[in-house]
């Protein structure tokens, strides 16, 4: 149909107000579970890792107690410090050893809260187990892992939620129905940012005196399936600055950013990857991650993500999807649609006049980047089988598209995604 870019703005500008009626549904059926049958029956977490992470969402959870039907009743850690202080938050049954915690048939689903290289197995456990999973991002520490976990969890009813929490700002629905609906003509690029400024040294967390291997901390549970090295508390309490437990800038920033942009555009698997970047300001520092991080991916959709981040200047850019008709823009509020001006359809004004129709379209969002939405959503899940934010395939291609960055820039190779092989190989 040869319809006016005004009429085809003003057609989704229905459209999304559909998109949002529907939304603040979802939001009232998630706080109204007392009214459906079997509703009343409380739902209950455990809790596998108590570091910084893990108290936001025990704090979020406690929050949701009365109003979710939701509590935590068993947590988990392998540092005495960290676990009598989740006790005293939680009142919570405690276990040093989280295949304890999976035995207890008090517990439907688990947070895992672990550094990376505990996801995997820690998520397939909970499978074996039985019980639902939230588990923080990225899903797993390699692209194997990913897989192996995407398996699993497809042949199971269970729910896996993978924490990356701004899937649930609904405006990356909306703008994916939006983009496939030809609101941006063909999408060409796509530009997005997370930036952070660091004085002295970046991640590198306050070290606790009080952690004593053999007395508090039992330092061999934590390595699991790590490489085995002596103890070093830079490795347990900065674990992000190194690769052994970490993808860096890649697995921590941007798995929330280049989700963003799959979710919205309707991506997978890339086709090539290539990263660039280094330890350009913090040059004397022990970690082995870079402080300046950035990625190209290409997709067979035959568009190009660019992430570009640096860990000592936080100047963003603009959060944009690049089409040949129109510019869709990331903001606070939600996102713009700017028509293009070299195709901008001309359109008949009332006096018959021929005019150009620029208006900027502005959609307007009622979701967040939040936890507490996160963990409702998993509620909703299941309960009543809502569909996830981020499941295990959102999850899977996160995963790809940051560990074939990792990875490009640890080879310092230009890689390539097998298709058939469900791997990737050097190009």
């Amino acid at each position: 149909m040869n319809i006016s870019r005004r009429h085809f703005v003003k057609g989704l500008t229905k459209a999304t107000a559909g998109i949002v009626a529907l939304g603040s549904r979802s939001g009232l059926l998630a706080k109204s579970y007392s009214r459906v049958a079997g509703a009343n029956e409380r739902i209950n977490v455990g809790v596998i890792g108590c570091g910084g992470m893990a108290n936001d969402h025990m704090n979020a959870l406690l929050e949701m107690k009365e109003s979710d039907k939701v509590g935590i009743t068993a947590i988990c850690d392998v540092y005495t410090n960290r676990l009598d202080k989740a006790k005293e938050l939680t009142q919570g049954r405690t276990f040093k050893e989280y295949r304890k915690l999976l035995e207890s048939n008090d517990v439907d689903y688990v947070l895992i809260a672990t550094p990376e290289h505990w996801h995997h197995q820690m998520t397939l456990d909970a499978i074996d187990a039985g019980k639902h999973i939230y588990v923080e991002k990225p899903m797993t520490h390699s692209i194997e892992q990913a897989r192996a976990v995407t398996e699993k969890i497809a042949g199971t009813k269970l729910k896996l939620q993978v924490g990356v929490q701004g899937m649930s700002d609904e405006s990356y629905e909306t703008a994916h129905q939006m983009i496939q609906e030809g609101a941006l003509g063909k999408v060409v690029m796509a530009h997005i940012d997370y930036s952070r400024n660091y004085v002295n040294d970046f991640w590198a967390n306050k070290i606790d005196s009080d952690a004593k291997p053999g007395v508090n901390l039992d330092w061999d549970a934590w390595l699991g399936p790590a490489p085995k090295r002596p103890w070093d508390p830079r490795r347990y309490f900065q674990w992000r600055r190194y690769w052994d437990y970490s993808g860096g800038i890649a697995t921590d920033l941007f798995i929330h950013r280049v989700t963003r942009i799959i979710k919205s555009v309707g991506l997978s698997f890339p086709d090539y990857v290539v990263a660039t970047g280094g330890k350009w300001n913090f040059a004397d520092s022990v970690a082995e991650i870079p402080d300046t991080f950035n990625m190209m991916l290409d997709y067979p959709e035959k568009m190009t993500v660019l992430l570009v981040s640096s860990m000592a200047n936080d100047m963003p850019i603009r959060h944009v999807i690049r089409g040949h008709k129109a510019t869709l823009e990331f903001i606070r509020e939600g996102f713009t649609i700017t028509p293009q001006e070299a195709t901008n359809e001309a359109v008949i004004s009332s006096t018959g006049e021929e005019e150009k129709d620029d208006q900027i379209f502005t959609y307007k969002k009622t979701g967040a980047e939040d936890i507490t939405l996160h963990h409702r959503n998993l509620l909703g899940a299941i309960r009543e089988n809502e569909p996830l934010k981020c499941d295990h395939t959102l999850g899977f291609y996160g995963v790809v598209a940051c560990m074939m960055g990792v990875e490009s820039f640890r080879r310092r190779k230009y890689l390539k995604w097998d298709t058939h092989g469900g791997k990737f190989i050097e190009n």
